[in-house]
């Protein structure tokens, strides 16, 4: 089944985890309803990709107002593919929310228990990853490009729940809109790093072309890494939307050649 349904025309949720606690808000934007413009148009919710300050801060205001949750209450990252993942407190609201300069740098992840604080990363092919334990309360993100998956952000997140005294048997997943196999083809290098993450893993997320090049599953090499990771696979859920093939819905890094906007995945508590 679909985790990802359209709420507004802004954006997607995921009523399966929004229905065990009403209190959180978890989802993932379309490119639809903002007032960016050009290779923007229209919610580019992304500051570093050349779009003007003010329509982004304007976007993000309109996606704060549907949700019910104050911009004042964000964190957003300086995203660098790597796979540092920063436990997120109230006392650090606002990181990244309204500007660039602020946010958390070199980050790839967030992690909190705290109520009252809206997680945020940007997308554009990469694969979100949500991170959710109901019986503890605690949520996660992860922004798992190429290089953040075969690198482990998706194992480091699974870590950080652990070291919170969370049995990897209590966190659920789901894996979100990313670009597809059909629409991503990388080379050798590529997959001589996949081989070495996944080894021996029998399923292997990807089929060869021709020569050099690869089509690559970034979602399913994800599940793979959360599955050695211990997480069990009934409590893994991958959605069928592709950012590159559903050129209505999404920007696409790749299909759109580099200018374009971004998308957000987003996974919070609102204050009790």
């Amino acid at each position: 089944m679909e985790p990802f349904v359209l709420k507004d025309k802004e954006y997607f949720h995921i009523p399966s985890w929004e229905t065990v606690n009403p209190h959180l808000v978890v989802g993932f934007t379309t490119k639809n309803g903002g007032v960016s413009k050009e290779a923007f148009s229209e919610l580019n919710l992304g500051f570093h990709v050349g779009d003007t300050t003010d329509d982004v801060r304007h976007n993000r205001g309109l996606l704060s107002t549907q949700l019910g949750i104050s911009l004042n209450c964000w964190v957003g990252a300086e995203q660098t593919h790597e796979i540092h993942i920063e436990k997120v407190s109230k006392s650090m609201r606002g990181k990244g929310s309204s500007d660039y300069e602020s946010t958390f740098k070199r980050t790839d992840g967030f992690f909190t228990k705290d109520t009252g604080v809206l997680l945020t990363l940007c997308y554009a092919d990469c694969v979100p990853i949500y991170f959710y334990a109901p019986k503890y309360k605690a949520i996660g993100i992860a922004h798992a490009g190429w290089k953040g998956s075969v690198d482990g952000i998706a194992e480091e997140m699974v870590k950080v729940f652990t070291e919170e005294g969370i049995p990897t048997m209590d966190i659920l997943t789901v894996i979100g809109p990313s670009i597809c196999e059909k629409c991503y083809i990388v080379d050798d290098k590529v997959i001589t790093k996949v081989q070495n993450r996944l080894e021996p893993v029998e399923k292997k997320p990807y089929n060869l072309i021709s020569g050099n090049q690869y089509y690559l599953n970034l979602q399913e090499l994800n599940k793979q890494i959360l599955i050695k990771s211990g997480i069990l696979d009934k409590n893994i859920q991958i959605t069928n939307f592709c950012t590159s093939c559903h050129k209505e819905t999404f920007f696409s890094h790749r299909r759109d050649k580099g200018k374009t906007g971004r998308m957000m995945s987003f996974i919070g508590w609102k204050e009790d």
